[in-house]
């Protein structure tokens, strides 16, 4: 679609699940307070992105905190965000999602709170929001009002009557019925931008970009997806919609990079591929889910060692990837030869060898026995030289 800065009416930022507040427990506290940072760290990139493209309006469709009662840090984090901004004719709409929704007790009813976000800050705290955006546009936004339900929220957005030309635009969150046998929640009809006459429909829920359906880019419905995935099977997630509307009421769309983390799961089978690991330049924004499925001798058993100690970190070294889940159960020793590499070792050692070679065979004992059998491999190398 060809346009032109004069044909355009409305320009818009369209982001959603933030989950601010996301605990990453798995990865051991340092690890896991990274990771929660991350989510406070791309809202600055975010709102960039809007100033960089001049938006009209800043839209935030949902799962924006984690949980409806996030700990003072986080929304304390948000409010200096936008505090930062200094906007004054681009609004930013907070939607309350399914984690987060408008419950008694949720975030977006606390008073203190609410006082402390700027002027250019509403949070969708009425059943449906209708609100006037610039060039005779207008907003329809609908918030969750519990964590599930079985009602499509698009259904609480008025058909376009006859005669209204206005550029319609919708903002929910929820699932749509547009894969296989899907269990929704708050399920969105996949033609709802169709049904209700909306020129865009703006979704929160599903962290990856995506258009509902796939072929469909007229009119659009989009998931912005998570700016900063929060799990490894998340596809394209790290990203916002730029959407900008013409007079005819076409919305075009664009993907915007915003993330800085990426997760990635990877199995190395061979020393090789290990070796081109510990040398890639990408790791330090990386979430790597790391499995070895390596048999290797113990001059390899070393190497493995020191390669995966560069991969992790010390007390006096840096980590070369950023956030590290190491699983060496497919490490294993090649035990042939083994009473030859240690022959030149005492007596007693070359016992604790055979005691040491017996237990690698017990599943239960085996990567310490390994570990153990390194070390005096190593011994024999130094009484060697």
């Amino acid at each position: 679609m060809k346009r032109t800065e004069d044909d355009i009416v409305l320009k818009l930022l369209h982001t959603a699940d933030w989950h601010l507040g996301r605990r990453f427990p798995r990865f051991g506290a340092e690890a896991g307070k990274t990771l929660s940072r991350a989510r406070r760290d791309v809202l600055e990139r975010i709102f960039l992105e809007a100033e960089r493209n001049q938006v009209d309006a800043v839209l935030c469709a949902g799962d924006l905190f984690d949980t409806a009662q996030p700990d003072d840090d986080f929304k304390s984090a948000l409010l200096q965000v936008l505090g930062n901004l200094k906007w004054k004719n681009r609004p930013v709409f907070l939607l309350p999602g399914n984690h987060d929704p408008l419950v008694a007790e949720s975030v977006w009813r606390d008073p203190t709170f609410r006082k402390a976000l700027p002027p250019f800050v509403h949070v969708v705290d009425q059943e449906l929001l209708e609100v006037a955006l610039p060039n005779d546009c207008v907003l329809f936004a609908v918030p969750c009002l519990s964590r599930a339900g079985q009602a499509d929220p698009t259904a609480a957005i008025p058909a376009r009557a006859k005669g209204d030309e206005r550029v319609r635009i919708g903002l929910v969150h929820g699932s749509t019925f547009d894969a296989g046998d899907w269990k929704t929640n708050f399920p969105i009809s996949k033609d709802a931008a169709l049904e209700r006459g909306l020129d865009y429909l703006g979704i929160g829920d599903t962290h990856g970009f995506r258009f509902v359906p796939p072929d469909r880019k007229v009119p659009p419905t989009v998931y912005p997806g998570a700016p900063e995935p929060t799990a490894f099977d998340e596809h394209d997630a790290g990203h916002v919609a730029l959407v900008f509307i013409n007079r005819a009421r076409q919305a075009m769309v664009q993907k915007r990079p915003v993330g800085q983390w990426k997760w990635e799961e990877l199995t190395v089978r061979s020393m090789d591929e290990l070796r081109l690991l510990a040398m890639r330049t990408d790791l330090a924004s990386r979430v790597l889910r790391l499995k070895l499925d390596l048999r290797v001798s113990t001059q390899e058993y070393q190497e493995v060692e020191a390669l995966l100690g560069k991969l992790e970190g010390s007390a006096s070294t840096h980590a070369r990837v950023g956030v590290l889940e190491l699983n060496r159960e497919g490490l294993s020793l090649d035990l042939s030869g083994l009473a030859a590499q240690t022959a030149s070792l005492p007596a007693v050692l070359q016992a604790a060898v055979k005691r040491l070679e017996a237990q690698a065979r017990e599943p239960e004992l085996r990567a310490a026995a390994e570990r153990a059998l390194s070390h005096l491999f190593k011994l024999a190398q130094s009484r060697a030289s």
